[in-house]
């Protein structure tokens, strides 16, 4: 499915990625999640408004971190490098990182050194701070060349960073956590005022697009669907229903593994209450008489 502003997030393994898509979502503009190692012509074919680069619980020194392809600061395409993806965008770029004199985890207070940009509308003058959240060890000591300070704690001389002319910047704290309170307006400014997204987009929408472009994709076709009664199954039928109705064919698999009751269960839940075309087929003896002897859960 298409969007016309997409927000391309790459995950390193931060505990917070999902809440960096979650934020931005709720800020009016679409965002997916991609692994850190998507392959630049992916990238292309996605045509992103913007990046966000996620933390990790790696070092960008150590051997098994997760690297991305330096090629994606050349695009031309803005890039918002949160914590480790400040690390790993200032380390590819010719920036040094080192181990911080102490790790910092726990709130600290940011003082903005300017006020443009992703700080745009957080004081006047030159004098204002703001509480955020930190998560690292490690920090940057050299910045890349072209790149100027944003902010600073007393911990990081360099906790926030750009470049203007390639739209590229980077932050060492947190933005998508509640413990930092104006993270949402960080955020919002990159997505509004560096990558110039609309905005508009909702759940709402969202289901009303995918309706269309499944309506649209199918035609006068017919679908099956393999439901087995979980989340992302369940999902996917009502949304396939909703814009193909009596075309879509739904088959439910009883592998004799189910949790009691949960075939019923699902055979009422959609073809009963949703009026779907539902197959029911019980291959219990089958599955059962295959997994014979065999106590491995991965076998």
């Amino acid at each position: 499915m298409t969007h016309s502003e997409l927000i391309l997030i790459l995950d390193y393994g931060s505990q917070y990625t999902q809440l960096i898509a979650r934020r931005v979502r709720e800020l009016g503009v679409y965002s997916e999640l991609h692994p850190f190692n998507i392959a630049v012509e992916k990238i292309k074919s996605l045509k992103p408004k913007g990046i966000i680069l996620s933390g990790s619980p790696f070092s960008t020194y150590e051997k098994e971190a997760p690297i991305s392809s330096p090629e994606i600061f050349e695009l031309g395409i803005p890039v918002l490098g949160i914590c480790y993806g400040l690390q790993l965008m200032a380390y590819q770029l010719g920036g040094e990182v080192d181990k911080a004199a102490r790790r910092e985890y726990g709130h600290a207070e940011l003082m903005i050194d300017d006020e443009s940009d992703l700080f745009d509308g957080f004081g006047v003058n030159g004098t204002s701070s703001t509480t955020v959240w930190m998560s690292h060890g490690d920090h940057l000591t050299k910045m890349p060349q072209g790149f100027q300070p944003v902010a600073h704690t007393s911990n990081s001389p360099i906790c926030a960073l750009k470049n203007v002319e390639k739209k590229i910047y980077g932050i060492q704290f947190h933005p998508e956590v509640v413990h930092t309170p104006k993270g949402k307006e960080v955020l919002r400014n990159f997505l509004y005022k560096i990558c110039e997204c609309k905005g508009g987009w909702s759940p709402t929408s969202f289901i009303q697009n995918s309706i269309e472009d499944i309506t649209a994709r199918v035609g006068k076709g017919k679908v099956i669907c393999a439901l087995s009664g979980g989340v992302d199954s369940s999902v996917a039928a009502v949304l396939l229903h909703k814009a193909i109705g009596d075309q879509l064919y739904c088959i439910h698999i009883n592998n004799g593994l189910m949790r009691k009751g949960e075939s019923d269960q699902v055979v009422q839940t959609f073809r009963d209450n949703f009026k779907m075309n539902l197959d029911y087929v019980d291959t219990t003896d089958l599955f059962l008489t295959g997994l014979e002897g065999v106590t491995d859960p991965e076998k």
